[in-house]
């Protein structure tokens, strides 16, 4: 049995597959956070939270590294960690110091905040040759004005330090720009009480499709493990509404997108420890990568994996956080393909109504979460406003994707928000 630090968690559905992967894993963890009620917050009346059956939880400040490396360095000494991980982005950074601090296993501190800095991850990989859209980055408005006038409108700005597509958005024209700008200014504090960085990335706006490249990293060797297929929309936001696993991709077209992400990673150290959801778009020009995400998929990604190919994700990052060699051998599930879709609200009010239905007792439905009415919701601006998700399976075929869509259907009709 081993013995794992996870310090603080997503809230959502990694933070109770990580649990459940370590348990079943075999091994034990020790939870660190710097807010216990943020856990205790998201858990279901009446219910605790997985992460909260940790072996030991213990209260620090995870946001300051300097502080927070001593106190980890005494309680290794206590209670003798294996490995060292987290779930959410805000915290790989401090996972990867922390884990070359007391010599466990996992990639460079710099390797990953290359990765977890949007700005970082496209000189990084424009310097290694690796495609990617045209960008620049910048903190003053006039440089930035600047910048989007040379690459040229349309064009896509995003903060550099945040995730779920917050603040990401698509502009046409200078006073777009300005727009969105102003608005991230507005939130200068991330959700964990971190300062964020005041410099805006520009990019190309790329045409294509996009997919994500699912990996896992082990001792040098990147091992893809496949390709996710990804539906957006809430333009000018760029909201996942659904995916689909495997993508409905040519053997080249898959290929093409492998080999993307291999490159990315492998030109930004992420070859040890680490299992990474890659985002490429499938331009008419080729590949280029999106961006590179050291940690499991979100979006409940890593079930669709699970549902199809028997390969668990969240058990690969546990095993490759301690230095093992993971499972990642394909299994007969009965399922050829899996696919997910969310609801995601259009206009604010209060929800007044949403139901299932039959839904629940569909043959081919593996997954319906719904929100409860009464929930107060807001137009999405991203990732973060979904009202629920189905998901559902094909054992024929790639139809997983067409059966959620007409699924999302039946849940739309009985949505109502005042």
């Amino acid at each position: 049995m081993a013995h794992l630090l996870v310090i603080e968690s997503w809230v959502g559905s990694m933070s109770r597959l990580l649990p459940r992967a370590i348990r079943e894993c075999g091994h034990e963890f020790t939870f660190l956070t710097r807010d216990l009620h943020h856990y205790l917050r998201s858990a279901p009346e009446g219910t605790a939270h997985p992460l909260l059956g940790a072996h030991n939880v213990v209260t620090a400040e995870t946001n300051d590294i300097e502080a927070l490396l001593p106190q980890v360095e005494r309680l290794h000494s206590v209670l003798g960690f294996d490995g060292v991980l987290t779930s959410c982005d805000y915290y790989l950074s401090t996972v990867a110091r922390i884990a070359g601090h007391l010599g466990l296993p996992g990639s460079g501190p710099v390797s990953v905040e290359n990765a977890c800095r949007k700005d970082a991850t496209r000189r990084v990989l424009a310097e290694a040759g690796v495609p990617g859209p045209g960008f620049a980055v910048h903190e003053e408005w006039t440089d930035i004005a600047s910048g989007a006038r040379e690459l040229g409108y349309p064009l896509v700005v995003k903060p550099v330090d945040l995730c779920a597509g917050m603040y990401v958005r698509r502009v046409d024209d200078e006073a777009q720009l300005m727009a969105a700008v102003r608005h991230m200014a507005d939130f200068p504090v991330n959700a964990r009480g971190q300062q964020r960085t005041p410099a805006v990335l520009l990019e190309e706006l790329l045409d294509g499709p996009e997919v994500s490249v699912e990996t896992v990293s082990q001792a040098g060797t990147v091992h893809v493990v496949g390709v996710t297929d990804k539906s957006v929309s809430g333009a000018p936001a760029f909201i996942e509404t659904g995916h689909m696993f495997p993508a409905a991709l040519t053997a080249d077209e898959a290929e093409a997108a492998e080999q993307t992400a291999s490159a990315a990673l492998k030109a930004l150290g992420l070859v040890d420890g680490v299992v990474a959801h890659t985002e490429i778009k499938l331009t008419a020009g080729g590949p280029r990568v999106v961006e590179v995400n050291p940690r499991p998929a979100g979006n409940r990604i890593t079930e669709l994996v699970r549902h199809v190919t028997g390969i668990d994700l969240a058990a690969a990052f546990v095993e490759v956080s301690l230095g093992h060699e993971p499972d990642l051998r394909h299994k007969d599930t009965g399922l050829r393909s899996a696919a997910i879709g969310f609801l995601v609200p259009e206009t604010a009010g209060t929800l007044e109504a949403l139901d299932g239905g039959e839904l629940q007792a569909a043959q081919d439905v593996l997954e319906l979460h719904l929100t409860e009415p009464g929930k107060q919701v807001k137009a999405a601006g991203s990732n973060n406003e979904y009202l629920g998700h189905v998901m559902a399976g094909d054992p024929e075929g790639l139809g997983a994707r067409g059966r959620v869509e007409t699924l999302l259907g039946e849940l739309r009709s009985g949505l109502v928000i005042r």
